[in-house]
């Protein structure tokens, strides 16, 4: 994302009120503006297409579709986007561009297989057990690998820092999903539910040809490097556990109270509990402008320490290396406690008004018990996740692996004693589990902190190894006058 702080100092470096809004707003567009921009388009066609008069089946087997949809999409994608992040990182630092096709196709192949393993037992079963229309469940088959299509493509977009391209391609496939749900809807009378899902997954199959379009005229060279990608993926199988083990805790929860008596089944099917989905997800909400305040003020000032030491380190003094790894551990101190504040104040202000305005809109008796403890959770989560993003620069990542692992197994061992407590305490799992987490990823930062001289200096590799017989143990024979290695 270093592409982002060249912007974001331009934009704020005017210091007015206009400008910082205007930051704030760019930073939003490039980080959490693709999920907005769907779920408005769902909420829209809702409201025009009067979602609300779908029969009670038909409105729940599309609400667990897109649900469906969407948890287990990014559980396909995002667990190799880091192997594939640093494969691309090493790639262009090489300037080996025709090496980024190989992994793109790669990637691709191991992306969609894994989304076919969990999707294509289901959609059998949803059509042999659920009984739900073979249509309907191809359509939402289609729907999932498309946006599976879309995570995925995201990646590499992001890598040529097209952030903005990639808000303007959810904007335009989410528009042409809305306007074919009134042609589907009005003018061919679909059924509103069927009409729905099948226009958003024109939608976000048109979102993804326009990513993949993106990227083959930026990559037009295949040297055919098929075997160095899946090296990686082999040589780097702890950055897959990492992102595995935060996307899985982000849902671990709820499917532990899928199992409590809040769940509803759908079509013998779906499972999931829409009371504390909901309350999950007005809770995510509560929290998501961390990612944003993180990712601005990361690129715009902890970026620039970074770099100065780097520097440092490849052609200046002992003192300037000592006093720019100084200055950066103390931005990056700065920056984490800047988030807490920040994040702190807006998630209490969103707080209040989700209590004084979810009642008028039915949000209202077991949501709001739920709610709280899910806020709090979510607080420390998406801080917990700031500090992964930060061993992530210190290339650590044994504390990475061990936050992330130990966050999704605490969540789901508290979530499991979380659901025979009350209903106020229900979030508990999340609090707990995210709080370990971020105990230990702020305790290995610190590590790092005093290991990073020996961790630079001290892993280099000065005499190359290589498999070989073994070498002659005479160096010179007096006798033949020759080299112990000419023998």
């Amino acid at each position: 994302m270093a592409g982002i702080g060249i912007k974001l100092n331009k934009i704020f470096g005017k210091e007015t009120i206009t400008t910082n809004l205007i930051g704030f707003g760019y930073s939003t567009m490039v980080t959490v503006a693709p999920m907005f921009v769907i779920i408005g388009n769902i909420l829209l066609m809702s409201y025009f297409l009067r979602f609300d008069l779908v029969g009670y089946r038909g409105g729940n087997l599309f609400a667990a579709t897109i649900l469906y949809t969407f948890i287990f999409s990014l559980l396909s994608s995002a667990p190799y986007n880091a192997v594939i992040s640093r494969y691309l990182s090493d790639v262009i630092y090489d300037e080996t561009y025709d090496d980024i096709l190989p992994c793109y196709y790669v990637g691709l192949v191991i992306t969609v297989l894994t989304a076919c393993v969990l999707g294509i037992p289901f959609c059998i079963w949803e059509y042999v057990v659920g009984k739900v229309a073979l249509y309907f469940v191809f359509t939402g088959y289609c729907g999932y690998i498309a946006l599976v299509l879309v995570f995925y493509s995201m990646l590499y977009l992001s890598i040529c820092k097209d952030y903005s391209k990639i808000s303007i391609f959810f904007f335009l496939g989410m528009l042409v999903a809305f306007l074919l749900s009134f042609l589907f809807v009005r003018g061919y009378h679909m059924e509103t539910s069927y009409g729905m899902l099948l226009s958003l997954a024109i939608g976000f199959a048109v979102t993804a040809i326009m990513e993949m379009a993106t990227i083959r005229r930026y990559f037009r060279r295949n040297n055919n490097s098929y075997k160095k990608v899946l090296s990686y993926f082999k040589r780097y199988w702890k950055l897959i556990a990492i992102n595995l083990g935060y996307t899985l805790g982000l849902y671990v929860h709820n499917f532990v109270f899928w199992t409590t008596e809040l769940r509803m089944v759908v079509a013998k099917s779906f499972v999931m509990a829409p009371t504390y989905d909901v309350a999950t997800c007005i809770a995510m909400f509560t929290n998501i402008s961390a990612t944003v305040i993180f990712i601005a003020r990361i690129e715009m000032y902890f970026h620039e320490r970074y770099k100065a030491y780097s520097e440092a380190v490849t052609g200046g003094r002992w003192m300037d290396v000592q006093n720019t790894k100084n200055r950066m551990f103390r931005q990056l101190s700065s920056e984490l406690m800047t988030l807490v504040r920040l994040q702190f104040i807006i998630s209490v202000v969103i707080f209040l008004l989700m209590l004084i305005f979810l009642p008028r809109f039915g949000y209202a008796g077991l949501v709001l018990q739920i709610y709280p403890s899910l806020a709090a959770g979510y607080f420390i989560l998406f801080v917990m996740y700031s500090e992964i993003i930060l061993l992530y620069y210190y290339n650590d990542l044994n504390g990475a692996t061990l936050t992330a692992v130990t966050f999704c197994l605490v969540t789901f061992l508290l979530s499991l004693f979380a659901r025979t407590l009350p209903p106020i305490w229900y979030g508990l799992g999340v609090i707990v589990g995210a709080l370990t987490g971020f105990v230990i990823a702020y305790l290995r930062l610190r590590w790092v902190e005093r290991h990073l001289d020996e961790h630079i200096f001290c892993r280099g590799v000065l005499f190359p190894t290589r498999l070989s017989a073994k070498p002659s143990p005479i160096t010179f024979d007096r006798s033949t006058g020759k080299r112990g290695d000419e023998q």
